[in-house]
């Protein structure tokens, strides 16, 4: 445009001012008119570029489209097939950066979304939402510092211990603790889209911290619970035993004396009610086994689960294959788990399958303990173990395995049979995993 350029910037900038563009918007509004284009080398990527930040500024194309027919009325008439082309291009290069700064935003969101589904907890959210961020502000660095001090949404044009190499930075807190930091190469204060898609996003973070932290809570409060429940069961197993036992085994014992002193026609129905009382101290022994299982404490886990095995032949028949491999030394709370998870299942194999035959094994590899119950029982649908009565057993059986980190594989089919398998760590000290103090994506 020449020594003309100048003139016609002030006019057209006269001539908009009434739009309430702002001084940054009137900058990039400036530079994507003829006389802001200082030669035709790289026109699309100028223009692509403040376009774009116009975008970035809630400008839209029909906006820019009346500011440049604006300018173009300032103009003196003459080459005009040349103006036309300009004008068409600069259109289609607007319009162009505008719907690619959108998709960078969807892009951004659907990153999040699925940071979000496959991220086993807030910490490895935060990791992925830093690495989305990095890239959708095409930042040099990003970073969650979750131990950082209080501050409030900032641009600083200075560089920043936390983020080397990098001119500036932006600084967002989240409402649930922690700084959000992304370093850039040069000066880059954000604009208003893009503080509005930083804002959403730390949002959603907020959501996923205070979910995941209200699950460790629902998680601790399962433990607790758990740990009551066991804690009672000893208490009502040493009541019986204490109480209810001594007391069977002083009448067993006078029955025996009885029926010694007896004369024949009573010691037939002596013997008899001897036998019944002899069926109730077995009986009562095993209820006292199964509310708490003392040989877990004095024995080991090994023993404990063969015990279980034993009592479940005598009890229900049936063939029962088992296979115990060498186990590591175990944490208490994992092998009550485990105890429980065999007692549950066989118990299941019992009064609802039907099997004729059952196999169980337990062992160890990777650093995790596996105990594995199948039978060739009537089965189940599997999907439905969830939500129906039925799956109530099974239901408590996730808890468990999830208060020492675990989990549990159903496989099952009518009248296919089941086989269940529960995986735990065999160093599990509960569900305590957020172990890093920063997240950084280069």
């Amino acid at each position: 445009m020449g020594p003309d350029a100048g003139v016609l910037q002030r006019r057209f900038r006269a001539a908009v001012s009434e739009e309430g563009f702002t001084a940054l918007q009137m900058h990039a509004l400036s530079a994507i008119t003829p006389s802001g284009l200082r030669d035709v080398t790289g026109i699309e990527e100028h223009i692509g570029y403040h376009a774009a930040r116009l975008a970035r500024m809630n400008v839209t194309p029909e906006q820019v489209g009346c500011a440049l027919e604006a300018f173009d009325r300032l103009l003196p008439e003459g080459h005009e097939p040349a103006r036309e082309q300009l004008s068409l291009a600069t259109a289609f290069w607007v319009q162009q950066a505008y719907y690619r700064v959108r998709e960078s935003e969807s892009q951004a969101f659907f990153g999040i979304e699925k940071a979000e589904v496959e991220a086993a907890d807030s910490d490895a959210f935060l990791r992925s939402a830093v690495r989305v961020l990095t890239r959708a502000f095409r930042a040099r660095t990003g970073r969650f510092l979750p131990e950082a001090a209080e501050t409030r949404a900032r641009y600083v044009a200075s560089p920043c211990a936390e983020l080397p190499g990098c001119a500036s930075y932006w600084a967002y807190p989240m409402k649930s603790g922690g700084v959000i930091l992304l370093g850039f190469v040069k000066p880059y204060p954000w604009l208003a889209r893009e503080f509005a898609l930083l804002e959403a996003i730390a949002f959603r973070c907020d959501e996923a911290v205070q979910r995941d932290a209200a699950r460790a809570r629902m998680r601790a409060l399962h433990a607790e619970a758990r740990s009551a429940e066991e804690q009672e069961r000893r208490r009502i197993g040493r009541d019986l035993h204490d109480e209810a036992g001594q007391s069977l085994m002083l009448l067993r014992l006078q029955l025996e004396m009885l029926e010694r002193d007896a004369g024949p026609e009573f010691r037939g129905r002596l013997a008899e009610i001897r036998g019944i009382a002899e069926n109730t101290i077995a009986e009562l022994r095993r209820i006292i086994s199964a509310l708490s299982p003392a040989v877990l404490e004095r024995l080991g886990m090994e023993a404990a689960v063969r015990q279980l095995a034993g009592r479940f032949q005598r009890i229900h028949g049936g063939e029962l294959r088992m296979r115990i491999g060498r186990l590591p030394r175990l944490p208490a709370e994992t092998q009550e788990v485990v105890y429980r998870a065999a007692q549950e299942l066989l118990q299941n194999a019992a009064k609802y399958s039907q099997a004729k035959a059952v196999n169980l094994s337990l062992g160890s590899a990777d650093k995790y303990i596996r105990l594995c119950v199948s039978d060739n029982g009537a089965g189940f649908r599997a999907d439905r173990a969830k939500s129906e009565a039925t799956g109530f057993g099974l239901l408590g059986l996730r808890e468990r395995a999830a208060m020492v980190g675990g989990s549990v594989c159903i496989r099952s089919k009518p009248g296919k049979g089941t086989r269940i398998t529960l995986l735990v760590p065999a160093g599990a000290q509960g569900v305590n995993g957020n172990v890093e103090d920063s997240r950084t994506f280069n």
